[in-house]
């Protein structure tokens, strides 16, 4: 007659999520994501060879689920919350190992197939679609709820475990955006119904706990957007932008803006090409006819070479790399490895942030640096956020009401900012729980 929570990843780092909760004598697993930083330095970005498990988990790059051998053979379900790989990554490595089904929203699953069909993997679970804001029923007395939430990829989901001795709810990466670009607003009657009903547990995300603002909406991006692109004069400059290949909506924002300008638009890069066939593939958005898409550097090398021939100031290109990525095609383009020349005054817009591990930091500041030589324009964070800073986590807690909370998806600051927003709203020391991957919590 117990709940118990083993975090398996992402409870002490930014990302390699993963979580499993118990049931009585039932597991269900949350998220099984990769380190993205230790993901990066084993692979190439853009092409590489299949990499096998071992070196992934010799790397840290997966979690590590030697923990589990205790519950491995009573897991249900493996349940992703969304498509970003922190969080999906690592279940072509992982999740054949589990004599159960992976349960997910569309768009998920279209990545994840698109994942295993690049990596030449195919696995033996069972695969089943989940609208949002629907409900799976996992056995008798288990059942999840997918609540819509906004992110900053699509149909991202808190999953709301229902038990018989109330809810667990993985409040995974989200954010509250009354005004999004892509999806509808986040579903904050099955929050509140949920409540009703007693949530005796909620895993928070606690990335941006320290932040003490409200996280902006997607629409500020947008506009954001819309003045370095439209409001600038770009005439006669060739113009790229990078962001992160997942954020659907911003790259409808960037093509908005292309098609403004009477640009071309050309998108460059593998994972680029992924997530948007995914995103096409479920119906999200319908790019076809409107961009051309080069997914590999030798189409990537072809399609510039030709550019520089037409004229660059005729086309908008959207590339990987925005992290420094050495091997992603900015990269490529600063160290003249790809025919498209950067010229005095050229438009380089960064729409997003750097995501502050040592890797990144030192990645982009080595590309920075040789975007400067060309004395392009270097635009940076023209973005916002997709997680919720402070202010957001204060209204998720006066909404859910959870009888406990336990930090995720961050470092040791970041749980503790959440741990010190829990004290503020009257919890007990003891109803915040700062745990270690590994580490097990039972409720009764």
């Amino acid at each position: 007659m117990t709940i118990q929570i083993r975090p398996i990843g992402g409870y002490q780092e930014v990302g390699r999520n993963m979580v499993a909760i118990k049931v009585d004598n039932e597991v269900v697993i949350f998220d099984m994501g990769l380190h993205m930083p230790n993901y990066i330095t084993l692979t190439d970005d853009e092409e590489h060879e299949r990499i096998s498990t071992d070196i992934l988990r010799q790397g840290n790059a997966l979690p590590d689920d030697t923990v589990l051998e205790d519950w491995k053979d009573k897991v249900k379900a493996i349940i992703p919350s969304h498509a970003h790989l922190d969080h999906i990554g690592a279940i072509p490595w992982m999740a054949s190992e589990y004599n159960c089904p992976i349960v997910a929203t569309p768009f998920s699953m279209a990545v994840l197939r698109k994942i295993l069909r690049d990596e030449r993997f195919t696995l033996p679970n069972k695969m089943i679609e989940v609208e949002s804001n629907e409900t799976y029923k996992i056995s008798e007395h288990l059942s999840v709820e997918f609540i819509h939430m906004t992110h900053s990829i699509p149909q991202t989901c808190m999953l709301a475990l229902h038990t018989p001795y109330g809810v667990v709810l993985y409040a995974d990466d989200f954010k509250f955006d009354n005004t999004p670009i892509l999806e509808s607003k986040p579903n904050y009657k099955a929050l509140e119904r949920i409540a009703k009903i007693g949530v005796k547990a909620a895993i928070v995300d606690c990335l941006y706990a320290p932040v003490e603002e409200k996280t902006p909406s997607e629409a500020v991006a947008k506009e954001m957007l819309k003045e370095v692109l439209l409001d600038m004069d770009t005439k006669g400059k060739a113009v790229i932008v990078t962001t992160f290949s997942s954020h659907i909506a911003r790259l409808q924002s960037i093509v908005e803006c292309g098609r403004k300008m009477k640009r071309k638009i050309v998108f460059c890069g593998r994972s680029l090409a992924k997530y948007v066939e995914a995103a096409e593939e479920v119906g999200l958005v319908k790019f076809s006819g409107m961009v051309e898409i080069c997914a590999f550097p030798k189409h990537v090398a072809k399609k510039m070479k030709m550019v520089m021939h037409e004229g660059t100031e005729k086309y908008l290109f959207v590339v990987t790399g925005h992290q420094g990525e050495s091997k992603a095609i900015l990269s490529k383009i600063a160290n003249r490895t790809l025919p498209l020349q950067l010229r005095k005054g050229d438009f380089v817009v960064f729409s997003c942030k750097t995501i502050p591990v040592p890797i990144n930091l030192e990645q982009r500041q080595v590309l920075e640096e040789k975007l400067a030589e060309y004395h392009v324009r270097m635009f940076k964070n023209v973005h916002v956020s997709g997680h919720p800073a402070k202010e957001d986590l204060r209204e998720f807690l006066n909404m859910v009401k959870p009888q406990h909370i336990i930090p995720f998806h961050g470092v040791p600051k970041m749980s503790k900012a959440l741990q010190q927003l829990g004290l503020e709203h009257s919890y007990k020391q003891e109803e915040i729980h700062i745990v270690n991957n590994g580490q097990t919590i039972t409720f009764k």
